[in-house]
C-alpha cells in the first residue's frame, strides 16, 4: 500500500481542527480528525504530519481482544431497531413523513 495523495479539510475553518484524508493505490482512504487544542497550533502545514505522527502511535500499540461490543453486529438487530425509533421519536415531528395536499374548490 502506497499513498498517492493527501488531502486537509478544515473543520470550522480550521479554528476546530482539521480532517486528513489518505488516498492509497488502491483506492483505499483513511481519514484522520484532529482536534485543535486551545493555542490552535494545529495548522494546515502541520496536520499531516500529526496525522502520520497519530497513526504510528495506533498500529504500534496494543488491541483489546475482541474489542468493545456494539449494537452493530448482525444479531443485535433488535436493539438496533430500538435505537432507530428512539432517534426517530426525538426528531418528530421532523421525521414524520410529508402529507401533500391538494386544495380545491369543489363547484356545484
Amino acid at each position: 500500500m502506497r499513498i498517492v495523495g493527501t488531502q486537509v479539510i478544515p473543520a470550522g475553518g480550521g479554528k476546530a481542527g482539521f480532517t486528513v484524508e489518505f488516498v492509497c493505490d488502491g483506492g483505499e482512504i483513511v481519514s484522520v480528525q484532529l482536534p485543535n487544542d486551545d493555542q490552535r497550533s494545529l495548522n494546515r502545514q502541520n496536520a499531516i504530519d500529526k496525522a502520520k505522527e497519530l497513526m504510528s502511535r495506533i498500529s504500534s500499540s496494543d488491541t483489546p481482544e475482541g474489542g468493545a461490543t456494539s449494537a452493530r453486529s448482525p444479531s443485535d438487530r433488535s436493539v438496533l431497531e430500538e435505537e432507530l425509533d428512539e432517534g426517530l421519536e426525538e426528531t418528530f415531528p421532523a421525521s414524520d413523513p410529508v402529507s401533500v395536499t391538494n386544495p380545491s374548490i369543489s363547484k356545484h
